[in-house]
């Protein structure tokens, strides 16, 4: 079953910072029901693509898909940090077996405040 503990956010935070640092962006990581580890980010040079809403729930399994350039990069760095050195997947859909460390979510922008392009 899904579980993110205190020891899991600070295990991998110092990482998910530095990806934050890396590219100049603004975030804050939260946990989310104890089982989605959870990155917002609210500002920074990437263009992301973003509706007029500018808010995006980001496809975790998908990001090479909608995602190009700098902003693929980001993600896809941004994801590797989240899930750590413990992480792990050992789930079957094929037989409705799910085994997972923790989801990892990725907003960028939120419902109520969305994502602000700064000058790179």
């Amino acid at each position: 079953m899904a579980y993110v503990s205190k020891e899991n956010k600070a295990a991998v935070l110092p990482g998910i910072k530095a990806v934050l640092k890396k590219y100049d962006v603004k975030g804050s990581v939260s946990v989310r029901n104890h089982s989605n580890l959870v990155v917002k980010v609210a500002a920074g040079p990437i263009d992301f693509g973003l509706s007029d809403s500018g808010y995006e729930q980001v496809n975790v399994y998908r990001i090479e898909q909608f995602h190009t350039g700098t902003a693929q990069q980001f993600l896809a760095e941004l994801l590797a940090a989240m899930k750590g050195r413990n992480w792990y997947n050992r789930s079957d859909s094929s037989v409705d077996y799910f085994d997972i460390k923790y989801y990892c979510d990725i907003n960028i922008g939120a419902f109520d405040r969305p994502y602000v392009l700064t000058a790179a």
